[in-house]
C-alpha cells in the first residue's frame, strides 16, 4: 500500500479514486492534483514510481490542508463560533441542527434518540 501524507491509500484501485481516501481530498481535487503532477488517472495505485509518489505528495503538501491539521481547523473554527456565542455556535454547543433544518419533527441524527417525557394523567371530573 502506498502511503501518501501518511494515510495508507488502496493499492488496487486506480490512483484518482485512491486519493479520495485521504480526507480532505475528493473526487475533483484527486483529478486536479494528478493533472498537476502530470500522472494518468487510469493508472493503479501499486503501479506508481517513488518519483511519483512523491510529487503528489509535494503538491499535497504544498496546496491543501489535510488529514488531521484539516480536522484540527474544522474543531477550532467550531471552537471559536461557541466562544463568540452566535447563533451557530449556540446550535453547536446545544447539539442541535447548525444550517436551519427543521428540528420538530426531524433532526434524529443530530439531536439523538427521543427522551420520552412521561405526561400528565388528566384528572377525570365526576360529576
Amino acid at each position: 500500500m502506498p502511503r501518501i501524507v501518511g494515510i495508507d491509500i488502496p493499492d488496487n484501485k486506480v490512483i484518482w479514486i485512491s486519493l479520495t481516501y485521504i480526507p480532505g481530498i475528493g473526487r475533483h481535487t484527486s483529478e486536479l492534483i494528478l493533472k498537476e503532477a502530470r500522472i494518468e488517472r487510469a493508472t493503479k495505485a501499486n503501479k506508481l514510481s517513488e518519483d511519483e509518489l512523491s510529487r503528489i505528495t509535494q503538491i499535497i503538501d504544498r496546496n491543501y490542508i489535510v488529514g488531521g491539521q484539516l480536522r484540527r481547523q474544522v474543531a477550532q473554527n467550531i471552537a471559536r463560533l461557541r466562544d463568540i456565542a452566535c447563533y451557530r455556535g449556540m446550535r453547536h454547543r446545544r447539539g442541535l441542527p447548525v444550517r436551519g433544518q427543521c428540528t420538530q419533527s426531524n433532526a434524529r441524527t443530530r439531536k439523538g434518540p427521543r427522551k420520552t417525557v412521561a405526561g400528565k394523567k388528566g384528572v377525570k371530573e365526576k360529576r
